[in-house]
């Protein structure tokens, strides 16, 4: 059973940064895709970035050139560092597991297609 952990939430002033952690265990596809989504209040989750099996790294629009996901094999870790945070851009950010990974019309990814989750860390952002 796929089990992913997030953790590095926090709360970041406009600007800032955070790098988000997730571990995965239970893990033995490796065909599958590991990505990171996030969910404001009251809207949609969508995702943030995602690794391919092969390696691709595909962003959502809005936060290219912004964020970085990487992955640490050995620690079975996947990571996501958030530079330049808006104050738009609080919400539970997910790790999840399975893929592929699509972009839906907003340039964000879509979560339908990912299908192990974890609990979610919190990331807030004040201006």
């Amino acid at each position: 059973q796929v089990q992913l952990v997030e953790s590095g939430g926090g709360s970041v002033q406009a600007g800032g940064s955070l790098r988000l952690s997730c571990v995965a265990s239970g893990y033995t596809e490796h065909s599958y895709c590991l990505g990171w989504f996030r969910q404001a209040p009251g809207k949609d989750r969508a995702g943030v970035a995602a690794i391919e099996n092969e390696g691709k790294i595909s962003y959502a629009h809005s936060v290219k050139g912004r964020f970085t996901i990487s992955q640490d094999n050995a620690k079975n870790t996947l990571y996501l560092e958030m530079d330049g945070l808006k104050p738009e851009e609080p919400a539970l950010y997910y790790c999840a597991a399975e893929g592929p990974w699509y972009y839906a019309e907003d340039g964000a990814g879509e979560p339908t297609s990912f299908g192990y989750w974890g609990q979610g860390t919190q990331v807030t952002v004040s201006s």
